[in-house]
């Protein structure tokens, strides 16, 4: 049966560090390192996109992680209307780059469309703790 923990923050910057606390403190009790990095550059990634353009004013984000044997599931939902970019940033953008990037770490990356905002997910294949069957 799969595990899951899941956490609500607030529309702060701060909680984008709170984010990357929460899935270090998640994957280190499971045991599921061996993609730390990663999970916590993605969180990061998808954090800041549901604060700049997917949060309004006085609501909440919130960051699921599930491990369904040695996959990892990353997912923030807000509840925003503001459309995921379609098409890449232009070379000479400032910013933009950010699902992106999480779309190159992950081994899957997707989003589901919800009657009020939107859930961006993400995928990571992890090793199974030494010792475990």
């Amino acid at each position: 049966m799969p595990l899951s923990r899941q956490r609500r923050f607030p529309r702060s910057r701060a909680s984008v560090r709170a984010a990357r606390v929460f899935v270090h403190q998640v994957l280190s009790d499971w045991d599921r390192v061996d993609r730390l990095d990663d999970i916590e550059l993605c969180v990061s990634e998808l954090a800041t996109n549901a604060l700049l353009h997917g949060v309004p004013p006085g609501r909440q984000y919130c960051v699921t992680l599930t491990l369904d044997g040695p996959l990892v599931r990353l997912a923030v939902r807000d509840t925003g209307d503001h459309p995921v970019p379609a098409c890449p940033p232009s070379p000479d953008a400032c910013s933009g780059r950010g699902l992106f990037l999480a779309r190159e770490l992950a081994d899957d990356l997707g989003i589901t469309e919800h009657p009020v905002g939107k859930t961006v997910w993400a995928t990571f294949k992890t090793e199974s703790p030494t010792g475990a069957l």
